[in-house]
C-alpha cells in the first residue's frame, strides 16, 4: 500500500458541530473512518491528522517530503495567510491535493485567496466530505503514474 498523508488545520477537529450549516453533519471521526476505507479500496495507507498548531502542521509537511508521502491537505485557515506553510509545500516531493469542504469562492471574500493552492498539485472544494474521496482518487491516479 503507498502511504499518504492527509492533514488538516485549525477547528476541523469540530466537524460535525462546528457551523453544521455550512460543513454538514458528518463528524471529524466519520470523515477519518471514510477516508481510510476510501484509501484502503484504493491501495492506499492513509495517516489522518488535524491540528491547530502550525508549527506541528509544518513538521508534518516537512517529513512527508523528506519521506516522498503524498498529501492531501486541507489547510483550513491556513490556506489564507500562512506564507509559512505555502513556503514548506513548495518543497514537496509528491503528489499534493488541497481539499475544502466548502468552495472558498462562494464564501467571505477574503477566503477566495489561497495561498497554498499555487504549490499544489491540484484543488478540490466545495463536495463535502467527498472532496477528499476526490484527492485521494486522484493521489491513487497520480502515483500509478509516477508522478
Amino acid at each position: 500500500m503507498i502511504p499518504v498523508l492527509v492533514l488538516n488545520g485549525p477547528n476541523l477537529r469540530r466537524l460535525g458541530v462546528r457551523e453544521p450549516d455550512k460543513y454538514g453533519t458528518t463528524s471529524y471521526d466519520d470523515l477519518a473512518a471514510l477516508c481510510r476505507d476510501t484509501g484502503r479500496r484504493l491501495n492506499l495507507n492513509v495517516d489522518f491528522k488535524q491540528t491547530d498548531d502550525e508549527a506541528e502542521m509544518l513538521r508534518w509537511v516537512h517529513e512527508a517530503a523528506d519521506l516522498r508521502i503524498p498529501m492531501v491537505l486541507n489547510p483550513a485557515a491556513f490556506t489564507h495567510y500562512s506564507y509559512a506553510l505555502r513556503d514548506a509545500l513548495a518543497q514537496r516531493t509528491a503528489p499534493l491535493i488541497e481539499v475544502h469542504i466548502t468552495n472558498p469562492a462562494t464564501r467571505e471574500e477574503f477566503r477566495h485567496t489561497s495561498v497554498v493552492a499555487g504549490v499544489a498539485t491540484g484543488t478540490i472544494a466545495g463536495f463535502g466530505p467527498m472532496s477528499y474521496v476526490l484527492a485521494l482518487q486522484a493521489i491513487a491516479e497520480l502515483t500509478a503514474e509516477g508522478a
